[in-house]
């Protein structure tokens, strides 16, 4: 696929506002703990590595979601798939999740259990 053809299936994918779950979403919390504890280069990372890399997600930004012993925390969800929260995550563990678990499907560790529906 050329760079052409690649932007034009990402700009697709990221336009279908009437169905958000036809991408990748991740949220980042932001509230006042997450902040402290270093979630905004997270968050900036994520932006800007996942649209380096031709990946297409919605990233966002969420208040808290109750994990303040763990954050910075970003909650994933893969298009037909339930959420996972990871815990701790810092750039070198969300390249991590970018190429292991959203470009290679594997399972990898610092996913919290579920005790939520989705942010």
């Amino acid at each position: 696929m050329d760079l052409r053809e690649n932007l034009k299936a990402k700009n697709a994918a990221l336009s279908q506002k009437d169905n958000p779950q036809s991408i990748i979403q991740v949220k980042v919390t932001m509230a006042t703990c997450g902040i402290a504890s270093g979630s905004r280069p997270v968050y900036e990372y994520m932006k800007e590595e996942l649209s380096k890399r031709n990946i297409p997600a919605r990233v966002s930004q969420v208040g808290c979601m109750g994990f303040c012993y763990a954050e910075p925390t970003i909650e994933i969800t893969m298009p037909g798939k339930g959420p996972l929260m990871f815990g701790f995550v810092n750039t070198k563990k969300a390249d991590e999740i970018i190429e292991r678990f959203i470009r290679k499907s594997e399972a990898i560790e610092g996913v919290i259990p579920m005790n939520y529906e989705t942010a």
